[in-house]
């Protein structure tokens, strides 16, 4: 028996000396050293090598978007790596085109710094800021989504255009997680801004929005976006929104009322329920104010609202039966994919386009 009991301890013997030497050989191999990072033409910063592109940006104040917290699944953290940056991973292939990959485009988040490294990062985003705020307000805009009033702290200001988005970033260890979430609020309120947050079942970025109370600090970065709103006063507009895609729509327009804009402006709005529309009331309210300014709405859930008296079906064929073909107008769009490329495929048939057609796909 005593030989057998040998046997097994020369194997766990063995075995521990095998798992030592494998990890010791993996922190050396992981071991990249100091690395320098150029970014565009500011002097090279050193740092450990080993870590996220994208965590490196952001702890140089270069705050790129990256909806998703550095998971690979969004797409937007976008940079051109020149040098340093290795071959493209499988995990980015899905949200690069090839010109893309041609130059050299790759996602910051799935970057791994293992040499001297240089990049090159859009212009614009080099001016996105990180504030420090608090919750000032907040209310209940349906049985799922919240608005939130946040006070701007320091910087106390923020510039940014109708339609634009800023990242939260969602409290943790480990990895910077942010979301990213439109604001809803105009322009010209600068101090404070607005954000709709519709609770996502085990969202990180929802839930913990669900949760924060009046007096609580946030940290956000921003704005993001490229919505660009065409200040003719001539320029009709198009605005679809579904669900929590309502609040660019709810900033733009506030935007038009505040500068008294004779702007001609429609606005589409789709919903499951009755229950679920936002702002109805507001917008009615606007429509009696903004003589040039009209709202639609259509529930997509037949049977759940029987006492509806209004478009029923899916928002984007309202957009079809009501958008005529003429030309000099811009559309703006926010909501989910699937509506997304159903109105997008509805506005080019209708002579939009593409340059002419912003959206955000939250």
């Amino acid at each position: 028996m005593s030989i057998y009991v040998e046997a097994v301890l020369v194997l766990g013997i063995l075995g521990g000396v095998l798992s030592a030497l494998l990890a010791l050989a993996g922190r050396r191999l992981a071991n990249y050293g100091p690395c320098a990072v150029t970014i565009n033409d500011r002097k090279p910063v050193v740092v450990e090598g080993g870590g996220k592109l994208l965590e490196t940006l952001y702890d140089q104040r270069i705050f790129i978007p990256s909806a998703c917290g550095g998971q690979g699944t969004c797409g937007y953290c976008k940079v051109e790596v020149v040098s340093g940056g290795r071959t493209v991973l499988p995990t980015e292939i899905p949200f690069l085109n090839e010109n893309e990959i041609q130059r050299g485009i790759r996602l910051a988040c799935q970057v791994k710094i293992k040499q001297d490294i240089q990049i090159k990062v859009e212009e614009s985003l080099l001016s996105i800021k990180e504030f420090r705020a608090h919750v000032s307000r907040t209310r209940q805009l349906t049985h799922d989504t919240r608005e939130l009033e946040i006070k701007l702290v320091e910087p106390a200001t923020m510039q940014f255009t109708p339609g634009q988005y800023v990242q939260v970033l969602v409290p943790g260890k480990g990895e910077r997680i942010f979301r990213a979430y439109s604001i809803s609020s105009p322009p010209a309120i600068d101090s404070t801004i607005e954000l709709v947050v519709r609770l996502i079942p085990g969202g990180v970025g929802s839930t913990y929005l669900h949760r924060v109370e009046v007096g609580d600090e946030i940290t956000l970065t921003g704005p993001y976006g490229d919505f660009e709103l065409d200040e003719d006063k001539k320029t009709e507009l198009i605005c679809v929104g579904g669900g929590c895609g309502i609040a660019p729509m709810h900033s733009i327009i506030r935007h038009l009322e505040k500068t008294q804009s004779r702007k001609p402006c429609t606005l589409f709005l789709g919903a499951a329920t009755a229950k679920d529309i936002m702002y109805q009331e507001e917008f009615e309210a606007l429509k009696k104010r903004m003589p040039h300014f009209d709202v639609h709405y259509a529930l997509s859930d037949l049977d759940a609202s029987p006492e509806w008296q209004g478009d029923r079906g899916h928002i984007h064929e309202l957009v079809q039966k009501l958008v005529q073909d003429k030309p000099g107008r811009q559309a703006f769009l926010c909501g989910p994919p699937v509506m997304i490329e159903a109105v997008s495929r509805v506005l080019h048939a209708k002579g939009f386009t593409k340059d002419r057609i912003f959206y955000d796909e939250f």
